[in-house]
C-alpha cells in the first residue's frame, strides 16, 4: 500500500563526487541530514527526506557521487543505488561544481541521466557571488535547457531553481476571500492564495523611524519595545501574522546606522543582523520619517535593498507631525531623493494612530507576486522586437532566467556591455509591457554561444 510520503514527487540529486549536493540536499530539506565534509565519497547509501517549496511538497533523495564505470564496489553500489531512485524519480537535479572545468565524468554521468528519459535541471554550484556568475557561460555548451546558478552552502538561488523544478506538482492551496479594502487597491484572487511558507517581510530604516512601532500596529499587539532612544532595537524581532489565509512573517531589524557610526560591538552587529535578515526576506518595507524628511542614511539603506533585488514598498511614517505642502509634493520630493527607486509603491502612515497601516498588506502582496511573476519566453521574444538597442547588431531571443528578482537575459550576436541608460531603457520597457511594480529588475547580455556580454 502507498504510504502518503511514498505518493509524493520525488526528485533526486546526482552528480560525482564532491560537488555539494548533500550542502544542497541539507539546503532544500531544512535538515542537517546530509554529512557534509571535503572529503569525496562521504555520502554512500541514498539520503531520503521530505521539503517544501510554495505549497508543494515533495521528496528529495540524495545520491552518492557517481563514477560511471568505476568497477571498485562502493561507486558501483552507489550507482545501482541511484538507479533505484531514479526509476522513481519526476525530476532531477544535476549537480556540477561552477568552479571547476567540465570533466570527462560529468559527461558521462549526463549520457546516463539522458538514456534515463527524466527531466533534468543543471544546478552549477558555487556560484557565491555576482562576479562568478561569468563561469555560467562555460556550461552551455553541455546543452541542458534549464540551468540555475546556486550556491548550496549560502543558499543562493536555490528558491529560482525548486520554482522550475516543482512547476508541475500537485499545490495544496486555496485561494483566500477578499474583503473589501483589498478588493478596492486591486488585489485579486489569484494574489492572496497563501503561500506554504510564509512571506518573510524585513522592517527597515534608519534608527527612530518607527519601526518598532510600525511592527506593533501590524500585529495589533506590544510585540516590540518602543522608546523615543534612537538604538532601542538591537536583536531583530519576529512576528507571525495571518490576515485572510495569507502569513506574514514581519522582521523588525534593528536601526540601520552607518558604519563609521557605528562604534559599539553591539551595534556593529546589529547592523550585520539587519543586513542579513534582509537579504533572507521576501519583501523590504523601508520605514521613512516624514516629519524629518529623505536624509543621506535613508537612500543609503535603500540602496542595501536595492542591491539585494528585493521588493520594496516606501512607508512614509508619522505623517500625523508632516507640516509640509501635502502628499504629492512630498511624493515628488521622495522621488527626486530616490530617483533609483522609482518602481517602489508608496505607503503613507502613522504607526502610532494606525492610520493607513493596513494598506501595507495588499501592497506586500502586490510587490511579491510582481516579483515572482514569470514571462513566457515566446511574449518576451515579441516583446524584444520592438526594443531598440545600438550597442548590439542583432537581438536573437530574451528569455527569463530567475525571478525575485526578475532577470532577464538578451541573447546578441556581439557581446559588451549595456550602457547605463540602455539598460535603464530595457527596463523600464519591460515594466510599461509585464509591471513588474516594486521589484527590481536585472537585464543582461550574453552571446548566442553563451559567453556573458554583462
Amino acid at each position: 500500500m502507498e504510504t502518503e510520503n511514498q505518493a509524493l514527487p520525488l526528485v533526486v540529486i546526482v552528480g560525482r563526487p564532491n560537488v555539494g549536493k548533500s550542502t544542497l540536499f541539507n539546503a532544500i530539506t531544512g535538515t542537517r541530514r546530509a554529512i557534509v565534509g571535503d572529503e569525496p565519497g562521504i555520502t554512500r547509501d541514498r539520503i531520503n527526506g521530505r521539503a517544501t517549496h510554495r505549497g508543494r511538497d515533495f521528496r528529495v533523495t540524495d545520491t552518492g557521487g557517481i563514477v560511471i564505470d568505476d568497477s571498485a564496489f562502493i561507486p558501483s553500489q552507489i550507482l545501482k543505488q541511484a538507479r533505484v531512485a531514479f526509476d522513481e524519480a519526476q525530476a532531477i537535479i544535476y549537480v556540477i561544481d561552477g568552479r571547476t572545468e567540465i570533466t570527462a565524468a560529468d559527461r558521462d554521468l549526463l549520457r546516463m541521466l539522458r538514456a534515463e528519459g527524466k527531466r533534468v535541471t543543471l544546478a552549477v554550484n558555487k556560484i557565491d557571488a555576482p562576479s562568478r556568475e561569468s563561469l555560467m557561460g562555460d556550461f552551455y555548451e553541455l546543452g541542458i535547457e534549464h540551468m540555475f546558478p546556486v550556491s548550496a552552502e549560502h543558499k543562493i538561488g536555490i528558491r529560482e531553481m525548486l520554482d522550475h523544478v516543482t512547476s508541475d506538482f500537485p499545490v495544496k492551496e486555496a485561494p483566500a476571500e477578499l474583503d473589501p479594502q483589498e478588493a478596492e487597491a486591486g488585489i485579486t484572487a489569484e494574489e492572496t492564495v497563501a503561500p506554504r511558507r510564509p512571506i518573510r517581510v524585513a522592517i527597515i530604516g534608519r534608527p527612530n523611524v518607527g519601526k518598532s512601532t510600525l511592527l506593533n500596529a501590524l500585529t495589533g499587539e506590544e510585540r516590540a519595545i518602543v522608546s523615543p532612544v534612537a538604538g532601542t532595537t538591537r536583536d531583530a524581532v519576529d512576528e507571525l501574522v495571518t490576515r485572510n489565509g495569507a502569513q506574514f512573517l514581519f522582521v523588525d531589524t534593528a536601526g540601520i546606522r552607518r558604519k563609521g557610526k557605528t562604534h559599539m560591538m553591539a551595534e556593529k552587529l546589529s547592523v550585520v543582523m539587519a543586513r542579513k535578515h534582509m537579504e533572507l526576506a521576501d519583501v523590504v518595507l523601508l520605514v521613512l520619517d516624514a516629519e524629518e524628511g529623505i536624509v543621506g542614511s535613508d537612500a543609503t539603506i535603500a540602496g542595501y535593498a536595492h542591491e539585494e533585488g528585493k521588493p520594496l514598498i516606501l512607508v512614509v511614517n508619522k505623517w500625523d507631525a508632516y507640516k509640509g505642502s501635502g502628499k504629492r509634493q512630498f511624493e515628488r520630493d521622495l522621488r527626486g531623493d530616490l530617483k533609483f527607486l522609482e518602481y517602489a509603491p508608496v505607503v503613507v502612515i502613522s504607526a502610532l494612530k494606525q492610520d493607513g497601516v493596513q494598506r501595507i498588506y495588499p501592497a506586500i502582496q502586490r510587490v511579491y507576486q510582481a516579483a515572482s511573476k514569470r514571462v513566457g519566453t515566446g511574449e518576451l521574444n515579441r516583446f524584444a522586437s520592438f526594443l531598440n538597442i545600438r550597442e548590439t547588431n542583432r537581438i536573437y531571443y530574451m528569455t527569463q532566467v530567475a525571478i525575485r528578482p526578475p532577470t532577464f537575459v538578451l541573447f546578441v550576436d556581439k557581446a559588451q556591455e549595456l550602457h547605463f541608460s540602455t539598460e535603464r531603457y530595457v527596463v523600464n520597457q519591460l515594466r510599461e509591457a509585464f509591471g513588474f511594480e516594486g521589484t527590481p529588475i536585472r537585464v543582461k547580455v550574453r552571446t548566442k554561444r553563451g559567453k556573458k556580454g554583462s
